[in-house]
Parts: structure tokens; C-alpha cells; sequence
């Protein structure tokens, strides 16, 4: 003769661990979880470092062409614009089934705490990272567009 006897926990089904599991379940079906997770996608994301001299930004701007990079300073006000154009080559008898790679505007302007020497600033932008070098100054100026090479 065996014994079927097994444990009851009353609260088991109603633990925070299965009910969050059950949460987690129901939303993943309708792609909750990744839609929460892209929610920034439309912003660049910035290292910034600094000697005594200069700032050094590093943008990471994927799948951005250089003329589409716009970067402007005013003063120690860095902004910072791209956009990125999706390709409409379709083809036949292709159905996407996901697609999760940014297209569009981006921006992102920031202050630094001293102002910045528009005149020797440089841009240079390669594999889809935007590396700024923004020399201190004293004094205020107007605002400059800065050409991305």
C-alpha cells in the first residue's frame, strides 16, 4: 500500500513568488516585458569624461550616417541630434516577424560645468560611436553648429 499523502500550503498559490510568475507569464505573451525595455530607445546614450582641459563625449549613435549627425554648442549647453532613416526594401513572399531596431529622430543636450570653446572643438564619428573633444573656456559666445567629420 503506498502513501498519496502530500503537503497542503494554503497560501502556495498566492505566494508573491507565483503570483508575480503568473504576472510575468500573462504579460510575456502580449510583449510587455520588451516593450518596457525600448521605451529609451529614442535616446542617445553618453560616456563623458574630463581633464583639466577638454571634455570628451562618446555617443553611441548605430546606424546614423555622419551627415545626419548635428551637434551644437552654447556656451557649456551640448546637443546632440541624428537621425536614422530605415531602408524600404521589401521583399516578396517576406513577412517581418519582429523588428526592434530604432528609426528616427534622436537627440540629447546636457551641460557640462564650464563652458566650451566652440572654436577648437571636433567631431569625428566612426562605427557608430560620436566622439566629441570640447576644450574648456572662460567667457560666454553664441551657439555653434559643429561639423561631424
Amino acid at each position: 500500500m503506498s502513501n498519496n499523502l502530500t503537503r497542503f500550503d494554503p497560501f502556495g498559490d498566492v505566494s508573491p513568488f507565483n503570483a508575480f510568475r503568473g504576472f510575468e507569464d500573462f504579460f510575456k505573451d502580449l510583449s510587455f516585458r520588451s516593450a518596457l525595455s525600448n521605451l529609451d530607445s529614442g535616446q542617445i546614450k553618453v560616456d563623458v569624461s574630463e581633464n583639466d582641459k577638454n571634455y570628451v563625449v562618446n555617443a553611441e549613435i548605430p546606424g546614423a550616417k555622419k551627415d545626419d549627425v548635428k551637434v551644437t554648442i552654447d556656451g557649456n549647453r551640448v546637443s546632440i541630434r541624428a537621425e536614422t532613416k530605415r531602408d524600404t526594401e521589401e521583399k516578396e513572399g517576406e513577412t517581418v516577424v519582429r523588428r526592434e531596431r530604432y528609426y528616427g529622430v534622436q537627440s540629447r543636450s546636457f551641460m557640462l560645468d564650464h563652458d566650451i570653446d566652440d572654436s577648437n572643438a571636433t567631431a569625428k564619428y566612426q562605427d557608430g560611436v560620436l566622439e566629441l573633444t570640447l576644450p574648456k573656456k572662460g567667457g560666454n559666445a553664441g551657439a555653434k553648429l559643429l561639423k561631424v567629420s
